[in-house]
């Protein structure tokens, strides 16, 4: 199985690549406004990949539940100088955590190689047709609306089948503006309008979205479903975040997105290294 983004290609099965998150944000849940200053967001990313990342996930407008949205003016002055300087640094792909198809074109122009669009449920065309242009890695993830209400009243009748069958009907069209198959990644939005039970349903189900034949991305790193279900305050969510990490690989996920990558790295390959001694 291939991945395309742009210059970078990625053949399956291989190691799990981890994408270390890097927010240029005042307000995301986890780090919000440590890394605002472009300064520090690029020394963070830099240590991100001295650490072993594989993918670097920059984002500039914060998706937590209930997050306000920013302008797209505000959203470009925040990533942009961050993604033209890594660049220049880093060999990489970068990935724009957007939902805003001119930031995306702008971050593409800039040196990135992936959008990651959390809006991926969206009608209107444009933002495909930008990941078309460029041939860039299009990381489509599953949520039932924007931020500001995805989390009002999370209803499915069966939230691993709706899942699947929007991943399906999403890849219609994304080949029908262009996109191909090989640059398409699907993450099942963990956290992403779903309520506690129906994310950890999601999680033990992983496995069934592999049948779709695309590399599989899942974030859950520090996320509060871990919190509702454990009662771990947020820096207290590592070991929770690294047990969905283990077991994600052992399901066939091929991306975790991680804040804390050197402990997800080596989560991750003591797990490959054990799966691949089970089977022989």
């Amino acid at each position: 199985m291939l991945f395309r983004a742009r210059q970078f290609e990625f053949v399956f099965p291989r190691p799990a690549l981890v994408m270390g998150i890097v927010n240029v944000t005042p307000d995301s849940f986890s780090d919000g406004g440590i890394f605002f200053n472009s300064g520090k967001a690029i020394a963070h990313a830099l240590e991100l990949v001295a650490q072993g990342a594989e993918i670097l996930d920059i984002g500039g407008e914060s998706t937590r539940p209930g997050a306000a949205p920013v302008s797209e003016a505000e959203e470009l002055r925040r990533v942009i100088p961050v993604i033209k300087k890594l660049a220049a640094k880093v060999i990489i792909p970068l990935s724009i955590d957007t939902m805003k198809p001119a930031v995306a074109r702008a971050a593409l122009a800039a040196g990135a190689s992936i959008v990651n669009d959390v809006a991926a449920n969206r009608e209107d065309v444009a933002m495909w047709r930008v990941v078309a242009e460029f041939r860039a890695g299009y990381i489509c993830m599953h949520a039932p609306g924007p931020p500001q209400t995805m989390q009002g009243n999370p209803a499915y009748r069966n939230v691993v089948r709706e899942v699947g069958a929007f991943f399906r009907e999403r890849l219609e069209k994304l080949n029908a503006c262009g996109v191909s198959s090989n640059q398409v990644v699907f993450d099942p939005g963990i956290g992403f309008g779903k309520t506690l039970e129906q994310n950890l349903q999601l999680l033990a189900k992983l496995r069934r979205f592999t049948k779709l034949k695309r590399p599989l991305l899942i974030g859950v790193s520090r996320k509060s479903f871990i919190g509702k279900l454990l009662g771990a305050k947020l820096n207290e969510r590592l070991p929770a975040s690294l047990a969905c990490a283990t077991l994600a690989v052992a399901d066939g996920v091929q991306i975790i997105r991680a804040h804390d990558v050197a402990a997800t790295i080596q989560t991750v390959r003591l797990a490959e290294g054990l799966l691949a001694r089970k089977k022989n």
